[in-house]
């Protein structure tokens, strides 16, 4: 029997350049909070983890930390969502990809209630098999939760036969904590080296090579 290959995709930094709308929510944040505001730099890292985590490595006590994720969510619902673009040549690999017989799905530490709708604005929803993403309350929810919602969507996955595509370490941390590899996306918002550090088995530059990258590996497989 021919094994089907499944592909988990992240979201912010590998599918959509989401980086404004995140940014922008989390300074209205800050602002809210009466607390400094840091740079567009560190705001930037914002974009792929999970928020508690990101404001509490960034000056928000941790007794504030549930202010300022509804702060957050606030302004993001109302404009940041959709202050985002797909990346050019992710639709193109995405089309590849099913056509080469694979499941692909969204695997997001974005809330589903999010997720979801950009998914469908943004015509990626169409092009993938699923779309799963964190809870909406304000417990941290880390990669690896939302990969396991993810696989047991499906009847049974064969590591082997299963590679995840992110741009954080927290990408691949949550696939390997599943026993899957993942390919870094050099077009998202990590750290010079970050990815490597992580321990991915690959890199790839652009996304109009993704999807060559993905079929390559998960056939040496």
């Amino acid at each position: 029997m021919t094994v089907r290959p499944l592909v988990l995709l992240d979201l912010d930094g590998t599918l959509t350049d989401s980086a404004p709308g995140i940014v922008a929510s989390a300074r209205v944040a800050y602002a809210a909070l009466g607390l400094p505001v840091p740079d567009d730099a560190t705001l930037r890292t914002f974009v792929g983890p999970p928020l508690v985590g990101s404001f509490r490595a960034h000056g928000v006590p941790e007794a504030r930390i549930g202010q300022a994720i509804t702060a957050y969510r606030a302004e993001f619902a109302a404009r940041g969502m959709w202050d985002n673009s797909v990346f050019e040549g992710i639709p193109a690999a995405l089309a590849e990809l099913r056509a080469a017989g694979a499941t692909l799905l969204i695997a997001t530490s974005k809330p589903t209630v999010y997720a979801v709708p950009i998914a469908e604005r943004f015509g990626l929803a169409a092009a993938v098999d699923g779309v799963f993403g964190a809870p909406a309350d304000l417990v941290a929810s880390d990669k690896a939760s939302v990969i396991a919602a993810a696989l047991a969507s499906l009847p049974a996955v064969d590591s082997r036969h299963a590679l995840m595509v992110g741009d954080r370490e927290h990408d691949v941390a949550g696939a390997r904590a599943h026993g899957i590899d993942t390919l870094g996306a050099a077009w998202g918002y990590a750290p010079d080296g970050e990815l490597e550090r992580a321990g991915v088995v690959g890199i790839v530059g652009r996304p109009d090579e993704l999807a060559a990258a993905v079929l390559a590996r998960l056939s040496a497989a």
